[in-house]
């Protein structure tokens, strides 16, 4: 059952000192996610993976499109639906040390949506304790200060704050990019234990797509502001059909020189194009080493090149 779908979503964000530059984050995304599955969303900085996150919850109004939450149009429900929404929809946020309140004790940053909402939890001291204790901290952190906390502590005060009100959606903005290699395989080890027993659905965002791989059922590629992609994780790995979800998988390291050397790597040249001032057709081709006439353009429909495998390309068009 989908859980929330997003249509023709657009975010454009209006240039400074300009009345008619835009600068076109998000441009005609449609997405849909299921209930209890993980989706994930990869792609460079600055395509816009963030800021779609945010959208889906609410958090930036959307140019035009529309975000749907149990098919319901999120900017069209009422105060008390709204709410409802909000408490069902929470974010992990990249960097921990910035998203917690530096002024307060780790027990007020988990009471305030509890008291916010009025979760019937029995006693706030004995709760707190025992939901510490399932992000894999003792109750003695209640009392401590952010400052005082370790990156990978604080990322789980963090999470366990998104799932504090039992929601059904939790967006992860590169939960573990800025923590230790050690520590970030924990906390996504935390993070699926904590699905599986919340029965939680997941956005999982980020630019490293074998960490992507790991966590997601389903794998969205995003370049310059929209979808080229989208296929189960494995059917992704081991076809991606789009020159873009190419080179990203061939970039990952292979810790065996042998079979390094071996592999064809897919080259980009140049950097992403301004999402102020996007190339016509496909956005991807002034780095493609696949270019068509047609490419430059006309923008790619996304068609079903296989069951479930779903990708923007002309060289998959077939009329």
């Amino acid at each position: 059952m989908s859980l929330i779908k997003t249509e023709d979503l657009k975010i454009y964000f209006r240039v400074r000192g300009s009345f008619t530059k835009k600068v076109r984050a998000v441009d005609g995304v449609s997405l849909n996610v299921n209930e209890k599955e993980t989706l994930g969303i990869v792609g460079e900085s600055g395509s816009g993976k963030t800021t779609l996150g945010k959208a889906i919850l609410g958090l930036i109004k959307p140019y035009k499109g529309r975000v749907l939450y149990m098919n319901k149009d999120i900017w069209r429900m009422n105060r008390s639906e709204y709410k409802e929404f909000r408490r069902n929809a929470q974010m992990v946020f990249q960097d921990p040390h910035t998203s917690l309140n530096p002024r307060m004790t780790i027990a007020q940053i988990l009471e305030e949506p509890i008291k916010e909402y009025n979760l019937n939890v029995g006693d706030i001291g004995e709760y707190l304790e025992k939901q510490l204790v399932n992000v894999g901290l003792g109750p003695e952190f209640l009392y401590r200060y952010p400052h005082e906390l370790s990156g990978g502590q604080k990322q789980r005060v963090a999470i366990l704050r998104a799932i504090i009100l039992r929601p059904k959606l939790v967006v992860l903005d590169e939960p573990t990019s800025s923590l230790d290699v050690s520590v970030q395989a924990q906390i996504l080890d935390l993070l699926k234990d904590l699905q599986k027993t919340n029965d939680l659905t997941y956005i999982f965002i980020s630019h490293d797509i074998s960490v992507v791989k790991y966590m997601s059922n389903r794998i969205a590629v995003m370049y310059l502001g929209k979808i080229v992609e989208i296929a189960d994780s494995e059917e992704l790995f081991e076809k991606p059909l789009h020159p873009y979800t190419q080179s990203l998988i061939s970039s990952i390291p292979i810790p065996d020189p042998y079979i390094a050397r071996k592999r064809h790597k897919i080259r980009l040249v140049g950097e992403p194009p301004s999402p102020i001032n996007p190339p016509s057709g496909c956005r991807f081709h002034p780095r493609c080493p696949f270019t068509k006439d047609i490419c430059i353009k006309q923008e790619p429909p996304m068609i079903e090149a296989e069951k479930n495998h779903y990708v923007a390309c002309w060289l998959y068009y077939k009329k």
